[in-house]
């Protein structure tokens, strides 16, 4: 009897530590007047604090500055052997600085450095001249892209994040165009790691000081101004999930720093991030009428991502939402139905579903034969 119960006492103890290891608590306490960490796959929010709240967003700007330069050498408007030129404009450029002299040229691929890693305003204001004539026009074209990446919330003056009323973010925007610029130019990026960069035998060192605290941490961009505070966006990649933070409005280059480590080490400590199913790969199988085939294959145009507790894969449960009956013709580009990923009864992640090809009608006498079963069937 006494070992009975000792059994039944290890099971419960057992089963607790199984609960107790899902257990997600509440997100630490920041000190920051906004914050935010996302899981980049899936863009699901982990933490966050008056994340739509207008903020100006200081040198964090040159994020969008370096998106517009990258998008226009990969249209190849531009290119990275370029000799810019200096003007007195660029050279008068006040606050952080790569130390460019007036009247020279020098490479693109310096300026970008010197953007990306020293925070110059010479070169955001060089850049911005060199893509689109000045920095008023190259402002408006930062604009043009904020809308195409959905910052509902962004409107840009120039190009090095200088304080004026009209020029705002928000934290959330800043995570949404971090993940853009992650995705869509991965080789751009990449210099978003690099710790030091040397120009006019001045080595000035990478502001973001998380890179020399975490290897799996490769961005993204400091600010810092009286209006904003100390702001940081990072992002770091381990375990399979990349996450990105949002920290504003803090007291010191410090506490950006702490804020961040601490909202990644959340992360990455209690989530977990699943891709269940890639772009255009099929998830289910339906009959199609009215076609020479017998079946088509639905898949979701983009990747359908999750992020959850770690140790909950198993507790997903997936649903779909299709018509009963398909008929061709129908075009790849057609919504057939819908999928659904939810966890504890909550939909985490929903996606259209489409035909994995166009589907082409079936010869008269293929169609009369359906028409009658679905007659029947009706």
């Amino acid at each position: 009897m006494k070992r009975l119960f000792l059994l039944c006492l290890l099971g419960m103890l057992t089963i607790s530590s199984l609960h107790a290891a899902n257990v997600v608590p509440q997100p630490p306490n920041i000190n920051a007047e906004n914050y935010l960490l996302i899981d980049a796959a899936s863009g699901q929010i982990l933490a966050e604090e008056n994340v739509d709240e207008r903020i100006n967003p200081a040198s964090i700007t040159k994020i969008m500055t370096s998106y517009v330069v990258a998008d226009s050498i990969a249209k190849g408007r531009i290119s990275l052997d370029d000799e810019v030129f200096i003007s007195d404009n660029a050279y008068q450029a006040e606050g952080s600085t790569t130390y460019l002299e007036i009247n020279t040229r020098v490479k693109l691929i310096d300026l970008l450095r010197g953007l990306i890693i020293q925070s110059g305003n010479d070169a955001a204001i060089a850049l911005a001249e060199h893509v689109a004539g000045n920095e008023e026009a190259f402002a408006s074209l930062m604009n043009e892209y904020a809308k195409e990446l959905g910052l509902n919330n962004t409107n840009y003056r120039n190009s090095t994040g200088y304080t004026d009323d009209m020029h705002y973010t928000t934290a959330r925007d800043i995570a949404t165009l971090s993940k853009a610029l992650i995705n869509d130019f991965p080789v751009h990026y990449a210099m978003y790691k690099e710790k030091e960069f040397t120009y006019n035998n001045i080595k000035q060192s990478n502001r973001n000081n998380l890179l020399w605290r975490d290897d799996s941490i490769d961005g993204i961009k400091t600010g810092h101004t009286e209006a904003a505070g100390y702001c940081l966006a990072a992002s770091a990649k381990k375990k399979g999930m990349r996450l990105i933070t949002v920290v504003l409005g803090t007291n010191s280059a410090k506490a950006r720093i702490n804020a961040s480590q601490t909202l990644l080490n959340y992360g990455f400590s209690f989530f977990e991030a699943k891709t269940l199913y890639s772009p255009g790969q099929t998830i289910f199988e339906q009959r199609v009428w009215k076609a020479e085939q017998e079946n088509v294959g639905l898949s979701s145009k983009h990747a359908v991502a999750v992020t959850i507790p770690r140790g909950r894969y198993q507790d997903l449960k997936i649903s779909s939402n299709i018509p009963a009956q398909i008929i061709a013709p129908l075009s790849k580009d057609s919504v057939v139905g819908n999928l659904e990923i939810s966890l504890d009864n909550k939909i985490i992640a929903s996606a259209h579903l489409y035909p994995v090809s166009d589907i082409e009608q079936a010869g008269i006498f293929k169609r009369a034969i359906d028409s009658m079963k679905l007659w029947f069937a009706d």
